[in-house]
């Protein structure tokens, strides 16, 4: 059936028929689309504007291209959140009704590094606790979690069995996180952390980096979350100023 229904480009339409197809489940999450010989032909356009199409489709995260195997639907995001919410990755995954889990990997007392000494404002003499752990909904890993906090903030009765930092912060060491600053960035296959979060080859990650500030904007929480991408999708609200 062809789309040539409107004045607009080609390959505009194509993307919206295929978002289209793959809404209504002509295509479902992780099957394979047709060839793109046979695509252009059920669609009727060429090829270049097909492949245009499917580039745009796959910046945009809803097809995945696997060299030499196909084109594929991909999943859709589990988790959703707006960059500018505050919520730890514990809410996050009750908020889609999902149960947490918490695979503690490893933790550590250590001195700073030079940049831990610029991120806390601490002396090079403070030690700083050190804790990698997988989060997990219903029992899938999703998340890769490295979080430092000075040892002298965290209450001695500190259990990594405890999953939620932020509450373990606000609850018992009196310091409630109030905002964060954020820096979030794409990153491709990881040689450690992919494996232990059961990604595909393809599937990439989303490193979530935050240094975390309580009420009296002291530095207290800074945290390098690894998200698996086809899971979690984050957006910004920008208002015009």
């Amino acid at each position: 059936m062809s789309i040539k229904s409107d004045n607009r480009h080609l390959y505009l339409q194509v993307i919206d028929r295929l978002k289209q197809d793959i809404e209504n489940g002509v295509y479902k999450e992780k099957e394979k689309l047709p060839s793109e010989f046979d695509l252009a032909k059920q669609l009727g356009v060429s090829r270049a504007t097909l492949r245009e199409a499917l580039r745009i489709l796959e910046e945009e995260n809803v097809i995945i291209r696997r060299h030499g195997v196909g084109t594929f639907v991909n999943a859709r995001p589990m988790f959703t959140s707006g960059i500018e919410q505050l919520n730890s990755v514990t809410d996050m995954i009750k908020q889609v009704g999902m149960k947490p889990g918490t695979i503690f990997l490893s933790s550590s007392t250590q001195g700073p590094t030079e940049e831990d000494v610029r991120r806390f404002s601490c002396s090079v003499n403070e030690e700083i606790f050190v804790m990698e752990r997988v989060r997990t909904a219903n029992g899938e890993p999703v998340v890769y979690c490295i979080d430092k906090v000075p040892e002298s903030i965290l209450p001695e009765t500190f259990s990594h069995e405890e999953e939620s930092i932020f509450q373990i912060l606000d609850e018992e060491a009196n310091r409630r996180i109030t905002y964060a600053v954020a820096q979030i960035e794409p990153l491709g296959y990881h040689e450690k952390i992919s494996p232990i979060l059961e990604c595909e080859p393809e599937t990439a990650l989303l490193v979530l980096k935050q240094m975390h500030f309580d009420e009296t904007d002291e530095p207290v929480l800074f945290s390098v979350n690894y998200f698996k991408a086809d899971k979690f999708s984050f957006h910004v609200l920008r208002k015009r100023t």
